[in-house]
């Protein structure tokens, strides 16, 4: 069995019925959610906007790979109403789904860079994570999520 570990987001509608929701199609189009962390509300990350998010982190057991695994999620986050997918400019979304980690694998490709590039640089992804994988160890950083979230600046 593959741990993929999945952060989610919303900041638009109904958050925690979007987060909640994403969560249940995750893991029937996935695999078993293991651990789901609890819901943090933070500011805005990347733009500006009145509306804060809702962020949460899951574990995932899934016999699927991670290619299958971005299709998935992808299809969840426009099935729940995502029209567009963030292409160097954030903006507000009623439902964000990332892949964070798969396994302890590296990959670098055109579709999908794993570890996510930008999650050690984020309180809202370090926060859940570290609630249900402290001992988790970046493959890329050689570092535990703790001692991560433990090195980042209190405002990010």
């Amino acid at each position: 069995m593959n741990i993929v570990y999945i952060a989610l987001g919303s900041n638009l509608g109904d958050r925690t019925n979007y987060l909640n929701r994403a969560v249940d199609e995750i893991e029937k189009r996935i695999g078993k959610v293991l651990s789901l962390s609890a819901f943090y509300e933070t500011e805005p990350w990347g733009f500006v906007s009145p509306n804060p998010f809702l962020n949460a982190v899951v574990k995932v057991g899934t016999g699927m790979d991670p290619g299958s695994i971005l299709s998935a999620t992808q299809l969840i986050e426009k099935e729940l109403g995502r029209k567009t997918k963030s292409n160097g400019s954030y903006q507000d979304r009623c439902i964000d789904i990332d892949i964070l980690f798969f396994n302890d694998e590296v990959l670098n490709t055109d579709r999908l860079v794993i570890p996510h590039p930008l999650l050690h640089q984020r309180r809202f992804v370090l926060d859940p994570l570290v609630e249900i994988a402290p001992d988790l160890c970046h493959p890329v950083l050689h570092k535990t999520i703790k001692e991560i979230w433990q090195e980042l600046p209190s405002v990010t």
